[in-house]
């Protein structure tokens, strides 16, 4: 069992739902992560999203665009991600890493080249979500070859037939897209989300973490009552980049997720008893 799929059964069993902050590595300055991460875990993250900046990131809104432009500006590459991520292993950061980025830099990289790199920093998943499943039969192969996860994404758009497609190919966990559009805050979780997730539930025994739109603690306890985790990006970037303080900022704000997740899974267990 990957270091991903226990996480989400160790959660199950306790009735939990994972919180995965988002980051984009090399925002605010090209080592920010190196304190972020740590602070994050310390405020109640069960897994962390690492985003590799790139240049045009189509799945990606305005926050995280820039994020990624303000990254590259500082000079941040693929192999510095990597070399970051191995840091953070080092310093005795254990929760899962899902490193999230587009196919051109792994593909300059080279696949195997980037498979081995990824192992050798304690990667245990990755999300290209440029990539379709059709085309992702040799990275699969070198990733599983290494015990680490590939975990595709499922859109509101994806009929049965698709849905079954991606799943049967994905590893790990689902990432389902709370709606059509790019990551971004939004003022409420989309209508609709419960059902999604209740479709995608018909299909697939994997766990299932519900990312884009996700900004408040109210949308991620939302979340948290039907799904088995809540992916929160563009939020967090918002609070990390206006912060004298990225570090605190960010265990504030992931705290403060955490504690809305976690009430709201405490008041669903008390109705369950009464």
């Amino acid at each position: 069992m990957s270091r991903i799929a226990a996480t989400f059964e160790s959660l199950r069993n306790a009735g939990r739902a994972a919180l995965m902050p988002y980051l984009t590595l090399g925002y605010p300055e090209q080592d920010s992560a190196l304190s972020l991460v740590p602070a994050l875990v310390e405020a109640g993250a069960d897994l962390i999203e690492l985003g590799i900046p790139f240049s045009d990131p189509l799945a990606d809104g305005a926050t995280i665009q820039a994020a990624s432009q303000r990254a590259l500006a500082n000079g941040m590459t693929l192999a510095h991600c990597l070399e970051q991520a191995a840091l953070l292993r080092a310093g005795g950061v254990r929760v899962p890493f899902v490193l999230m980025g587009y196919y051109n830099p792994i593909l300059q990289m080279g696949l195997a080249g980037f498979v081995q790199r990824a192992a050798t920093a304690g990667i245990d998943g990755v999300i290209v979500p440029d990539l379709p499943p059709e085309e992702a039969t040799t990275l699969h192969s070198l990733l599983h070859s290494r015990g680490i996860d590939l975990v595709f994404l499922v859109a509101p758009t994806s009929g049965d037939e698709r849905l079954r497609l991606i799943a049967g190919r994905s590893t790990g966990f689902l990432y389902m897209v709370s709606l059509t559009g790019v990551t971004g805050a939004r003022e409420q979780v989309a209508p609709g989300l419960a059902s999604w997730v209740a479709r995608v539930r018909s299909v697939t025994d994997l766990p299932l973490a519900v990312g884009f739109g996700i900004s408040t603690p109210g949308q991620a306890a939302q979340v948290a009552r039907f799904a088995d985790g809540a992916i929160v990006g563009s939020a967090l970037i918002e609070a990390i980049g206006g912060a004298d303080d990225p570090a605190a900022a960010a265990a504030a704000f992931t705290a403060s997720l955490r504690a809305g997740m976690d009430r709201c899974q405490k008041l669903d267990d008390s109705s369950d008893h009464q």
